[in-house]
């Protein structure tokens, strides 16, 4: 299965810098677009990007040329008028439909609203062979498919030829944070994805040196379907007064064998991105096992979202 000539990557956040890190470094794809709204986001992006490399060059594990080239590779976009979660598409993604990109990885805020916008508009400029993906760690791939027909200049029914044609191109690639360390991608298809899609997307992920796992499109996939509600009675158990928070993770470390405690992995995903998953699981199942908790929504609330804000169950 071919590999994409150019990947455009719709976000510059951890995730979406840490794909189009091994995308540019593994797969040697010859241009990673890296869009997002915020240039200072970029610019924070690149630089990670470049400590990353270098340390990967001081470590051994690449030369100094592996890592000039991945840098070359890399082309970043920032639009001053239009967000990516906007409906008005016409200078973001316009522009990514210019380039003529053959594949697109969205990497932005996991809100089913701000996805389905950027679906619309990708569906709307880019080329009907451009493969749409992705790396949402909850909502559904089908809603996303929808969303792409939708968003076609010449309204059409979903269940049409043309319609179907569409959201077929349309999967999720699920990496893992961070993308660099993490060995995993779980691919999932939509009930409209095409096999050729799902096939590339495969393609894509072990390009980029991860082992593949498929997930069926249900609330959560198979790795948040399952980690969440984990996290989750962890939260519980601290706020219940079970155990403190340095017991909780010890026992889980030592007596699990797991690389860090609950509480601290939650505080790396970002518990705003925990709690949005936790509430589009109970959305999406009704089911009481995945209800989050109050003592994390209290968190967000106070913007104490983990690592990435310096402040979570830990202080960073």
């Amino acid at each position: 299965m071919a590999l994409p000539r150019t990947l455009s990557v719709i976000g510059a956040g951890q995730m979406g810098i840490g794909i189009a890190f091994v995308a540019s470094l593994r797969a040697k794809i010859p241009v990673v677009l890296l869009y997002d709204h915020d240039p200072s986001q970029i610019t924070r992006g690149l630089e990670f990007m470049d400590k990353l490399l270098a340390k990967d060059v001081s470590k051994g594990k690449i030369s100094e040329n592996d890592a000039k080239a991945a840098k070359a590779r890399i082309t970043a976009i920032a639009s001053s008028s239009a967000s990516a979660s906007s409906n008005d598409e016409t200078n973001w993604a316009r522009e990514l439909g210019e380039r003529g990109t053959d594949m697109v990885v969205e990497a932005a805020s996991e809100r089913l609203s701000i996805k389905e916008g950027i679906f619309r508009a990708l569906a709307r400029n880019l080329s009907k062979d451009a493969v749409l993906a992705s790396n949402t760690s909850s909502i559904s791939i089908t809603k996303l498919a929808g969303a792409a027909v939708d968003g076609l200049v010449t309204s059409v029914s979903r269940a049409s030829e043309e319609g179907k044609s569409c959201a077929g191109r349309v999967v999720g690639v699920h990496f893992f944070n961070p993308v660099p360390v993490m060995k995993l991608c779980e691919v999932i298809p939509g009930l409209q994805t095409s096999e050729a899609t799902l096939e590339q997307a495969k393609a894509f992920a072990i390009a980029c040196g991860k082992e593949v796992s498929t997930s069926k499109d249900v609330p959560g996939f198979v790795s948040n379907a399952l980690l969440m509600p984990f996290l989750n009675e962890a939260i519980m158990c601290l706020e219940s007064g079970t155990a403190t928070r340095d017991d909780i993770d010890k026992t889980l470390r030592l007596g699990m064998g797991h690389p860090m405690g609950p509480l601290q992995l939650a505080d790396f995903i970002g518990l705003d991105t925990c709690l949005a998953i936790q509430e589009t699981l109970y959305e999406g199942t009704h089911d009481s096992k995945y209800r989050p908790s109050i003592l994390l929504g209290r968190m967000v609330d106070a913007g104490w979202l983990g690592k990435k804000s310096g402040k979570g169950f830990y202080d960073y």
